[in-house]
């Protein structure tokens, strides 16, 4: 089940709300602009992985791992896991996304790579000290 007995799979979390792909404000004529898809998790760290954290600021993420309920019934083959990262280029104020897919095997490197990516929103948030916002609340 999870990859500890505390540490849920990254497919387990189920993230408040949600977040749709692209840019609203992009016409879908420029949609290529704004949103990319790659069929596996190399295909995605090739072009992704390691670009600059301050400038491609990961804001979200979502594995997304699709019910066979909704296909099996119909006949339809069950899709593959993916990752949706969802980013801001800060520089020039784009809001933009990445689809890739996923399989359990590319777990390990995904945590890694969000948790290298986490150090940068932390970062940006550390000022704001969540225990003193929660005792505030109170």
């Amino acid at each position: 089940m999870s990859t500890s007995s505390q540490t849920p799979h990254l497919w387990e979390i189920d993230h408040p709300y949600y977040c749709t792909e692209g840019n609203y404000f992009v016409p879908g004529t420029r949609w290529h602009e704004v949103h990319n898809e790659y069929s596996s998790w190399q295909a995605f760290y090739e072009e992704w992985g390691t670009n600059d954290p301050d400038l491609n600021l990961v804001f979200r993420w979502d594995w997304q791992r699709p019910d066979p309920a909704d296909y099996e019934p119909y006949g339809e083959p069950v899709p593959g896991d993916t990752l949706q990262v969802f980013w801001v280029l800060q520089r020039k104020a784009i809001l933009r996304s990445t689809t890739c897919v996923v399989t359990e095997a590319d777990e390990p490197a995904v945590r890694e790579w969000l948790a290298e990516r986490a150090k940068t929103i932390t970062a940006i948030w550390s000022p704001i000290s969540l225990a003193e916002s929660e005792e505030a609340a109170r």
